[in-house]
């Protein structure tokens, strides 16, 4: 019904503006005078205007979309810049473009952000630019412009959809922290050890870049001169400081925080050398093996940017389906925003088969614990788990001598 209602709408339209001209032309002939005629010759032009603007087409228009990058942060500025080009110089009076965003950024402030309304009069080629501050996480998908114009009087209406589609993505923020081991494990048992990840330097794997405590023998001064950067040799481990990670994706106010803190320790972990993994149910299931290297910080990345808070199952039933398939020298770390009985429960399970089950809390910016907490966190204690609580914007201090006590 309503498609059958735009056409005659428009029909509808033109017919009033012909029955406008024909009546102020007949005051005119029949009242006479400087006056009817006055009134006629004035608007004779808007309504000439209207007649020529229902037949032009806003095919026409050529409408480009330029992105200076497509991977950002989180929290980032994008700018974009928007090119019109029409071959016509039929004058426009206003043209009011709106950039179609995708549902993850459905936010009225971003449509409000992407909306423009532009006067090109005569001009053939024009532009632009509309800048959506602090970016959310995520995979943003720009899909198409819808393009509106009229007259003055508000008597002839276009509207059309020019698609022109790009797509940019936003990884979690994360923040710089150096990871420390809790344990290290041996062939021979476990014993605590918060040194560098040790390795076998008789063979020597491949390069990484250079951090802090790297020996001077071990520069690899070939690697270094290609990249331009100081590269130290990889050598196989000794001893396995693996990490798997399981992260709750159920739905709560600190979930953006959940991500940020994942992403900072998935990272820390490669850059200090030892291999990771990650556990996510949200939607789907989604099991990253346990490596290292970019490729798999850049997976591991790109997967938390497009998650969502969606799961269906608590965090501790996830740990029950999946928690027995973690192999046992690995060391074992759950990221979540809610500590309930039944997850401590689970955990310190677990932890009688694969050792001390480390749990990191997250919460808000100078947000306490509260009674039900603190008591959970001395259940945990009892039941062989440890539990950090992290604050967002303190997420550098999670392995500080204070949280590791």
């Amino acid at each position: 019904m309503k498609k059958l209602w735009i056409p005659f709408k428009k029909v509808w339209k033109f017919v009033v503006l012909l029955f406008l001209i024909l009546l102020t032309f007949s005051y005119a002939m029949f009242q006479g005078g400087f006056v009817s005629w006055f009134l006629f010759y004035s608007f004779l032009p808007f309504a000439l205007y209207c007649v020529g603007l229902s037949f032009y087409s806003l095919d026409e228009l050529e409408i480009t979309r330029e992105i200076p990058k497509t991977d950002f942060n989180a929290g980032e500025s994008l700018k974009v810049t928007v090119n019109v080009k029409r071959n016509s110089i039929f004058p426009i009076f206003y043209l009011l473009i709106e950039d179609k965003l995708s549902d993850t950024l459905t936010h009225s402030y971003h449509k409000k952000k992407a909306k423009a309304l532009v006067l090109p009069g005569f001009k053939k080629v024009f532009t632009y630019e509309y800048i959506i501050d602090n970016l959310p996480r995520g995979e943003h998908i720009f899909d198409s412009f819808i393009v509106r114009t009229g007259d003055l009087l508000g008597l002839v209406e276009k509207e059309k959809a020019h698609y022109a589609e790009s797509k940019v993505i936003a990884y979690p923020a994360y923040t710089e922290l150096v990871y420390r081991p809790f344990e290290t494990h041996f062939d021979q048992g476990m014993t605590a050890s918060r040194e560098r990840v040790q390795r076998d330097t008789t063979l020597a794997i491949g390069v990484r870049d250079y951090q802090p405590g790297d020996r001077f023998s071990w520069i690899n001064w070939k690697a270094s001169a290609k990249r331009n950067e100081i590269m130290t040799k990889e050598f196989e481990q000794r001893q396995s400081h693996d990490v798997f990670v399981v992260m709750d994706c159920s739905p709560d106010m600190h979930f953006e925080g959940v991500v940020s803190f994942t992403a900072s320790l998935l990272r820390a972990v490669l850059k200090k050398g030892a291999q990771t993994g990650l556990l996510t149910i949200s939607r789907e299931r989604a099991s990253f093996p346990i490596r290292g290297g970019e490729d798999q910080l850049h997976q591991l990345f790109y997967h938390l940017a497009r998650i969502e808070a969606k799961s269906s199952s608590s965090f501790e039933k996830v740990l029950e389906t999946e928690g027995m398939f973690v192999q046992q020298t690995v060391s074992f770390l759950l990221v979540t925003a809610q500590l309930t009985k039944p997850l401590i429960e689970k955990a310190g399970f677990l932890g009688q088969r694969k050792g001390k089950i480390t749990l990191f809390l997250i919460k808000g910016e100078k947000e306490a614990p509260t009674q039900s907490e603190r008591s959970l966190i001395a259940l945990a204690n009892a039941r062989n788990v440890r539990v950090l609580m992290v604050h967002e914007g303190e997420f550098a201090s999670a392995f500080s001598e204070v949280n590791l006590r």
